[in-house]
């Protein structure tokens, strides 16, 4: 508990809640529809075993994670160290074993792991019934494919929901615009594809 206390603190001083917020939504939007743009390709394509449709999906997905992790990692470091930097200078002392230097530290690699966390899971979720298919575990009647496409469509309007929620604006709005973005992205996908 101790822990998450300074966690929270150094989120706090450092004015990181929003960023991080920002991270995953962006990311996870990412995540949900480069999940949705590869399985409706699989869909208008030539049939693919499921392994095939697994395998490509899951190294997607861990390739978006890495690319989130890192690429917020090293902007993020640079960031802080530029305000820490700024922050020394007008104090006229180094700030490197306080509260602000350990933010400098440790708020990029927070802001990295959501940033890398958020297209991860996302994906992992919308593979799910693929994965369920393949252990025998969904119903037959149900096409693997299209389980995975409705998954990715609930969690893209939950998305605009969360966006809506911290806006202060209409849940239902957000996430149909959510929910529009998708649909405009698989229309291009199906009329490219067929």
């Amino acid at each position: 508990m101790n822990r998450l206390r300074q966690i929270g603190f150094l989120l706090r001083i450092s004015h990181s809640h929003g960023i991080m917020r920002r991270y995953f939504v962006v990311n996870g939007f990412d995540g949900a529809l480069t999940m949705l743009g590869l399985i409706l390709g699989f869909s208008v394509s030539e049939p693919a075993p499921l392994p095939v449709v697994i395998g490509a999906c899951l190294g997607a997905s861990i390739a978006l994670g890495v690319s989130g992790v890192s690429s917020a990692y090293i902007s993020e470091t640079a960031e802080r160290q530029k305000a820490l930097g700024e922050l020394e200078q007008a104090m006229v002392k180094s700030l490197e074993h306080s509260a602000h230097g350990q933010a400098a530290r440790w708020v990029p690699l927070l802001v990295a792991l959501v940033n890398g966390a958020a297209p991860l899971l996302l994906s992992l979720l919308i593979i799910g019934p693929l994965w369920l298919a393949e252990a025998g575990l969904l119903p037959r009647a149900l096409s693997p494919l299209i389980a995975s496409l409705s998954v990715a469509f609930v969690l893209i309007f939950l998305l605009g929901v969360f966006l809506g929620r911290i806006a202060g604006i209409s849940l239902w709005r957000s996430g149909l615009q959510a929910l529009l973005v998708a649909l405009v992205t698989a229309g291009l996908i199906m009329l490219l594809g067929g």
